[in-house]
């Protein structure tokens, strides 16, 4: 289940609030696009809260967002491998 909070000091409060409750979490995630944080309740399901900032519009213009793949730099050495695993969307 994922949910979403403005930005890094919101995400940092949650974070704190977490911990607070005695919950493990990974803490704070940097996924290039927004950052995270996961943790799992008691019957495991997996949680995420990951902030609005940056925004997918990090790389690219809102104007052609979404037209071609985008990936963050850490995934860029392996474009040739997600591309080829890509199914055309009909």
């Amino acid at each position: 289940m994922a949910f979403r909070t403005p930005d890094q000091d919101s995400l940092r409060q949650w974070i704190a609030r977490v911990t607070r409750a005695g919950i493990r979490s990974s803490g704070e995630v940097e996924r290039y696009y927004f950052t995270s944080l996961y943790f799992r309740e008691p019957n495991g399901i997996l949680f995420e809260i990951a902030t609005d900032v940056p925004g997918f519009a990090a790389d690219e213009p809102m104007e052609t967002l979404g037209e071609s793949l985008a990936l963050p730099p850490f995934l860029e050495p392996r474009r040739a491998s997600i591309e080829a695993n890509l199914k055309p969307l009909v």
